[in-house]
């Protein structure tokens, strides 16, 4: 077989190409590793043809023009094949933001587009892929940047997934990320940029269903959050202000102190003594 693989080095949070590549495969190659990837890949069909299957999906036939994605976290299958094989491009995109933009693709749903040649959608993702060969600098790394969010743009306008229920995705995606951060805010790295991490979200979505369903920002959520377990703390236990502020992610008194001033109106000692008589 013919073909490249090469990383990046450039890492955005919320979008980047974080590997690229070309294969032209010999008959009925598949590949051998692990079937369940760690970021969404997406390849385009340049000649020849194969099958591609994902997990509780039919396998389908796909060809030269085609488009198909392997999609993060879900097992799935491809292969060249015997006698026309295929050869492909593909490009492996990671951050936040990634996931948002997706979803509301057709790409999503069927995990493939037929027959895209004369798109602007493939024409953006021909210019990202030649960019991504550039040699490494900062005016490229913008160059890739603005061309991840072209390719998007077109794929959005081009494929747009018309039957999403985003109520019901938004409503147990906020539940989700309530759920991190209760379990979680006793960290001080359990911040909201961790949250759109483990979510695989975008800060400003994350954003927008905390205040549409509870009138908070997801920071104004979070503080809430160690200010209230503070306040029982300093109440209810003889702990230390230093030993209050560890308990609910602050590393040092000073900072909570500020925060909690902030929160109440009153500094901890204060609430306390206040509390108290």
């Amino acid at each position: 077989m013919n073909g490249e693989y090469r990383t990046l080095s450039n890492q955005g949070i919320e979008s980047n190409v974080l590997f690229f590549g070309q294969e032209k495969c010999l008959p009925n190659y598949f590949f051998k590793g692990n079937n369940v990837r760690n970021n969404y890949i997406i390849h385009y069909v340049q000649s020849g043809k194969g099958t591609f299957s994902v997990a509780n999906h039919h396998t389908v036939n796909l060809k030269a023009g085609d488009i198909f994605i392997l999609p993060k976290g879900v097992p799935c299958f491809y292969q060249a094949d015997g006698k026309q094989p295929w050869s492909y491009f593909w490009i492996g995109f990671s951050g936040v933001k990634i996931k948002t933009m997706l979803n509301n693709s057709k790409l999503v749903n069927k995990y493939y587009l037929r027959q895209v040649q004369e798109s602007q959608t493939l024409a953006s993702l021909k210019k990202l892929f030649k960019a991504a060969h550039n040699q490494n600098s900062l005016v490229n790394d913008v160059l890739i940047e603005s061309l991840i969010y072209k390719f998007f743009y077109h794929l959005l306008t081009e494929y747009p997934e018309q039957n999403k229920l985003k109520s019901k995705n938004s409503n147990e995606e906020l539940q989700l990320a309530i759920n991190y951060l209760e379990q979680n805010y006793i960290n001080p790295a359990c911040t909201i940029t961790s949250v759109c991490h483990e979510l695989d979200i975008s800060r400003s979505y994350l954003y927008n269903i905390f205040r549409q369903n509870l009138n908070l920002t997801p920071s104004q959520f979070l503080t809430q959050l160690r200010m209230e377990k503070a306040k029982q703390n300093l109440l209810n236990s003889s702990y230390t202000v230093q030993q209050i502020a560890n308990t609910v992610g602050y590393g040092d008194e000073f900072t909570f102190s500020k925060a909690f001033k902030r929160y109440t109106g009153l500094s901890p000692k204060f609430y306390r003594k206040k509390s108290n008589h």
